[in-house]
């Protein structure tokens, strides 16, 4: 029997396919694979970059879309970045020049770039790459969005979804600052996370708002904050955020 020809084995082939062979030799059946939610963000974020330029407002403070890029791009590229983003103070010199040399490749190198995904490490690793990827694109996605007169998304729920179970686990940190309250999150449909203890407020919204209402986007966020007078105030006034 000839051999099949190279190309009937190798192109056309989706990832995830199924590959069989009969009697007209390799044939594919795709099977389709849910592109993952972080992945997602990246790309219609990096989309949004690409049509919008680099001098487009976000809700980051000081940040054009150029900024932001570059913010990406260090985040995942450069370690020394870490300490900068996380711990700010006596950090930040270097994540100014670190940030400032990445900006210096041009807007469209450093989309390209972000597009392209993170290098191998812990940005990479699936289900971590998820912890540490979907509320910050999500997020940025959002300060470029909503500062450019796009409205809010309600077409997403296995988002929605996806962002309620990351809060279960991460919503203890962005509130670690509002101090000797309790803080009760519910989504529309009556589901509830409980963080802390003492007197009560409680943030309702979707979890892509409260998701943007804890980390620091209060004036974009669509939530209800209701409760103790006190306690509210204090979740007002907190310092949030991971």
């Amino acid at each position: 029997m000839s051999p099949l020809p190279v190309e009937m084995v190798t192109s056309n082939v989706a990832a995830g396919s199924i590959v069989k062979a009969g009697s007209e030799g390799m044939r594919a059946y795709a099977t389709p694979v849910p592109e993952p939610l972080d992945a997602r963000e990246r790309r219609e974020l990096c989309d949004l970059f690409e049509e919008l330029g680099p001098e487009a407002p976000t809700l980051c403070e000081g940040w054009a879309t150029l900024d932001l890029a570059a913010h990406l791009v260090v985040r995942e590229r450069d370690p020394r970045s870490g300490p900068g983003i996380v711990l700010g103070g006596r950090f930040e010199a270097l994540l100014d020049r670190v940030t400032a040399r990445a900006k210096g490749r041009g807007y469209e190198r450093l989309v390209e770039q972000v597009r392209n995904g993170p290098p191998l490490g812990p940005f990479a690793v699936p289900g971590l790459r998820t912890l540490l990827n979907l509320n910050e694109y999500v997020v940025h996605h959002e300060d470029v969005r909503r500062a450019n007169g796009l409205a809010p998304r309600d077409d997403r729920p296995e988002l929605q979804d996806a962002l309620w179970r990351l809060l279960g686990r991460t919503a203890r940190l962005m509130l670690r600052n509002a101090r000797g309250v309790g803080v009760r999150l519910v989504r529309p449909d009556g589901t509830e996370i409980g963080v802390g203890s003492g007197p009560e407020a409680v943030l309702t919204g979707d979890p892509l708002e409260v998701v943007l209402y804890l980390q620091g986007r209060r004036g974009a966020a669509a939530v209800a904050l209701t409760g103790d007078p006190g306690a509210v105030e204090v979740l007002q006034t907190a310092s949030l955020g991971i």
